[in-house]
């Protein structure tokens, strides 16, 4: 394959080399874009290819305007507008692709590199990992060496020359970049947009059964979370999310607002003991909320900081955020493992958690009252009943699993009462409407429950496989008291804080077949990488900043800080430039220093020439002005002049062609030359 690149004609290769980056830059966008953008990228891509290896004709703009007109109608079909980030990135591929059927002239080639580097920047808007970074700086590499490319304009250089350019005028602005990265003002979100929520997450803000015959384990990373102390127990680990209090009949929903009777102070928690620090750096989600360990209150140096939101803490105790969290954010907050919530509920307030529809669940309604008529439980209180509930649960013959299968009419008696298999769901949800056919106050709280078993760079490991619903209950006196029914079915998922193993990829499975602990290694290895970018790139905040400032001595600093220190380097910068340039000034281009010495020597032999002749013109003039004798004076330049425009035209004169040149013109002048007499 590099043989036949290296004798294809100059055109050719660097047409075939910009198409090989373009696809290369387009490429991870197939995940996210309509496959249609991508199989018409890919099909311009390959006629642009046949046509750079045949020599054949361009389109013409017809056909360019007609393939435009088709991607524009695509596009309206596939996304409904052409406003947006999918439209615009969509159309953006497109646009890339058919300016490569323009590609006759130097400016269309730079645009073809412009809009390549603005494509790098898309990616961003849907990952940040530090795959997508490596991807990507292989893609502006590749750029910056078509581009070094396009401006040698004589011979043929090689691919690596060029390589080489880009890669010193790459490092060369390194330093400004960092620069640039350590100072410039973060403005949140950087690459998210506001209404765009790229995470996905093991959490919803509502909860229905029935619908999903099986639920795919998600194994990706939903948030990290470290201690300055001990760590608690992993079957402690409850991560609080929405809280579901409102009841359809099928559909599970967080209490819009506050509720229209009693007052909001009631439910203003009682905090026991000593509070547990913890720090977080949590992945984004389509919710706007922030899971918190239980229970994080509203107070001082202990509610979460959130640079660029709202956040504030409902009555139910979950953090709400003014908007989806479509950014990585790091807080740092403290909770209190012991707490009394909502314990001096009022008696209204309570009313809107033993609401069920009239309607919904007959069946294990019926079942309910039959256990409140059992001895001993027709005056019982709310952690009896609890337990229970619970204990049947444990021997009725209940099954947990992520392929339940669907549940057709109503989900609640189709599963306490028939089928008996679900998942932390289905227990929790059917709990809880047990609980209010009994007359207690319940409700449904979903989160994150668990974490890998071994810290990675001291951060432990909380998965979207970790995602968990279980129920509250209100306990006079106590408030409201967590019962987790997936406990009674399967306890070591709780005590272990480690959800069901996730079905494995084609090459994680082949890994794990051949070697267990080899595959186990290498996530590990990958998830440290991963969290180390995280933690010293992507959650590089305005805190961070302000502290490097407080290290450099500065006081209380501010955003006029930040903008001095900037502009302080960047002139530094600007005048390191200038100095360049001035040095610079003084250095010649080496092959124009050598034209000068070559017109130096052949003005010795009486042989005149202009100063922007090349050497094939010279080697003519040194023919016809010295005859035979010049031979080998005028051969020497014909090979100057292959090396500097033919075939293998190299980028710097050859030092041993001067000294081979400069031995024959000076024996040729000394032949010419009559000895002076004694």
């Amino acid at each position: 394959m590099l043989t036949t690149l290296r004798h294809l004609p100059r055109d050719a290769r660097d047409t075939l080399f910009v198409l090989a980056v373009i696809a290369w830059t387009i490429l991870p966008h197939a995940a996210h874009l309509a496959p249609w953008c991508i199989a018409l990228a890919g099909i311009i891509l390959v006629v642009r290819a046949r046509l750079a290896l045949a020599g054949g004709a361009l389109p013409s703009r017809w056909t360019l305007a007609a393939v435009l007109a088709l991607a524009v109608g695509l596009t309206l079909a596939s996304e409904s507008t052409l406003l947006g980030k999918e439209a615009g990135v969509t159309m953006l591929v497109v646009l890339m692709a058919l300016k490569t059927l323009e590609l006759r002239a130097r400016r269309d080639a730079m645009v073809v590199f412009l809009l390549g580097f603005f494509i790098v920047l898309t990616h961003f808007l849907y990952s940040q990992s530090v795959l997508t970074a490596l991807a990507m700086l292989v893609a502006v590499w590749g750029l910056l060496t078509a581009l070094a490319l396009a401006h040698m304009p004589v011979g043929q250089p090689s691919l690596a020359a060029a390589a080489r350019v880009a890669a010193r005028a790459a490092l060369l602005g390194v330093p400004v970049m960092v620069a640039l990265f350590v100072l410039f003002p973060r403005i949140a979100p950087l690459w998210g947009l506001p209404q765009d929520a790229g995470g996905r997450t093991g959490l919803s803000g509502t909860l229905s059964l029935g619908g999903v015959a099986e639920i795919a384990n998600d194994d990706s990373i939903a948030l990290r979370v470290r201690f300055p102390g001990a760590a608690p127990a992993p079957e402690a680990l409850y991560f609080r999310g929405p809280v579901l209090a409102d009841f359809d009949g099928r559909e599970w929903r967080q209490r819009r607002g506050p509720p229209p009777f009693g007052d909001a102070t009631d439910a203003a928690p009682v905090l026991l003991g000593a509070p547990l620090a913890y720090e977080m750096t949590v992945e984004p989600s389509r919710l706007a909320m922030l899971p918190t360990l239980e229970l994080t209150p509203d107070r001082p140096g202990a509610a979460p900081q959130l640079d660029g939101f709202n956040a504030r803490v409902r009555p139910e105790g979950d953090w709400a955020l003014d908007r989806p969290l479509a950014e990585r954010v790091r807080v740092q907050a403290q909770a209190w493992p012991r707490h009394r919530l909502g314990a001096q509920a009022s008696a209204p307030r309570l009313r809107a958690d033993l609401e069920l529809p009239p309607a919904a669940s007959p069946r294990t309604r019926a079942w309910a009252a039959a256990l409140r008529s059992r001895p001993g439980l027709r005056d019982a209180d709310a952690p009896a009943l609890a337990d229970a509930v619970l204990a049947h649960i444990r021997t009725g013959g209940y099954d947990y699993t992520l392929a339940p299968g669907s549940y057709a009419g109503d989900a609640i008696d189709a599963f306490w009462l028939d089928r008996k298999q679900g998942f932390c769901e289905h227990f929790a949800a059917s709990f809880v409407v047990v609980m209010r056919a009994l007359d207690v106050p319940a409700r449904i709280v979903t989160g994150y429950q668990g974490a890998d078993p071994a810290p990675v760079d001291g951060w432990y490991v909380v998965r979207n496989s970790n995602a968990h619903a279980w129920a509250e209950v209100w306990v006079a006196g106590q408030g409201w008291m967590r019962v987790d029914p997936t406990a009674a079915v399967a306890p070591d998922r709780i005590r272990r804080g480690e959800g069901l193993p996730p079905r494995a990829g084609l090459v994680e499975g082949a890994l794990r077949n051949v070697d267990p602990a080899l595959a186990a290694q290498l996530r590990a290895l990958w998830e440290r990488m991963d969290n180390r970018w995280n933690q010293w790139v992507l959650n590089y905040s305005r805190r961070q900043q302000f502290d490097l400032l407080e290290l450099l001595g500065v006081s209380a600093p501010d955003w006029r800080d930040l903008g001095v220190a900037l502009g302080a380097l960047l002139s530094a910068a600007a005048l390191a430039a200038a100095g360049w340039a001035l040095w610079d000034r003084q250095r010649q281009d080496p092959w124009q220093r050598l034209y000068r010495r070559i017109g130096e020597r052949l003005a010795q032999l009486g042989v005149p020439v202009a100063p922007h002749e090349p050497p094939r013109t010279r080697a003519a003039r040194v023919r016809a002005e010295v005859g035979p004798a010049g031979e080998p004076v005028a051969r020497a330049l014909e090979r100057l002049d292959h090396l500097r425009y033919g075939p293998r035209a190299i980028a710097r004169p050859d030092r041993r062609w001067w000294r081979q040149f400069d031995a024959e013109a000076i024996k040729l002048h000394a032949a010419r030359v009559p000895p002076v007499a004694g």
